[in-house]
């Protein structure tokens, strides 16, 4: 007969029982993409607060990847100033949402952009 194979930690549950699930729900969540959407509420909200009111309304945050969140400007002349205040916007945004982890800003052009 072919024996099964046994289940190890490092795959989430014991040798003499099953998956906890904690484990389960944590790996649904980041499978199916729900941690980063409810993440990315309080990043837009941090936004607001942390960007320049002058970009509050013509642009977005996006995803933070590898510490270097993706803001979507509506035009151009905003990537260049937003160079201006980058370093005081970094630094206001790891004070309100640490766990982003953010140490660098990229923008885009995006046409529809704050609407």
């Amino acid at each position: 007969m072919a024996q099964l194979p046994k289940h190890t930690a490092a795959s989430g549950s014991t040798a003499s029982g099953p998956t906890k699930i904690g484990r389960l729900m944590s790996r649904l969540m980041a499978r199916t993409g729900y941690d980063c959407e409810q993440g990315s509420s309080g990043l837009a909200g941090a936004w607001q607060q942390a960007a320049p009111e002058n970009m509050r309304d013509l642009s977005q945050p996006g995803l933070v990847r590898r510490g270097v969140l993706d803001v979507f400007v509506s035009h151009s002349a905003l990537v260049q100033e937003m160079g201006f205040s980058k370093r005081q916007i970094i630094a206001t945004l790891n004070e309100l949402v640490p766990a982003e982890g953010i140490t660098d800003i990229r923008c885009r052009l995006m046409a529809d952009a704050g609407r």
